[in-house]
């Protein structure tokens, strides 16, 4: 992905999590020409219930009563879902916009209608690694 020279527009339908996301983003949320998500899109950094088990192991690990304990965990992960969601990433411009499936096609139409024509010709290009 990073030597394509054709425009790129991501649209994260589910889960957006970690490096892979960004990957799968043509290398980053910044790459495409716009960086979308359907409501239902979720972020993070990784799966929202492994980063409350790891990030909050010792206020878990404090609390004795196993009740207790799941109770404060489900409340942890709540809280990660609700600053997690694709509405909450556009607000503090971590992707551009939160669009209806619905209009999904005619979004795409207009954001490749608008990019610049790019041609491999225009510039050096960029260098390419093939693993396989």
């Amino acid at each position: 992905a990073a030597s394509m020279t054709v425009p790129t527009v991501t649209i994260v339908l589910r889960k957006g999590y970690g490096l892979g996301a960004q990957a799968m983003a043509a290398g980053s949320f910044r790459a495409p020409l716009a960086t979308l998500a359907w409501p239902t899109g979720e972020f993070g950094g990784m799966g929202l219930e492994g980063a409350v088990r790891l990030g909050y192991r010792r206020e878990l690990d404090a609390v004795a009563d196993p009740e207790r304990r799941a109770a404060l965990e489900a409340e942890l992960i709540d809280r990660m879902y609700a600053h997690g969601t694709a509405i909450n990433m556009a607000t503090h411009l971590e992707i551009d916009d939160v669009i209806d499936p619905a209009e999904t096609r005619s979004v795409i139409a207009k954001l490749l209608r608008s990019s610049p024509v790019v041609s491999w010709r225009d510039g050096p290009r960029r260098p390419m690694i093939d693993p396989w």
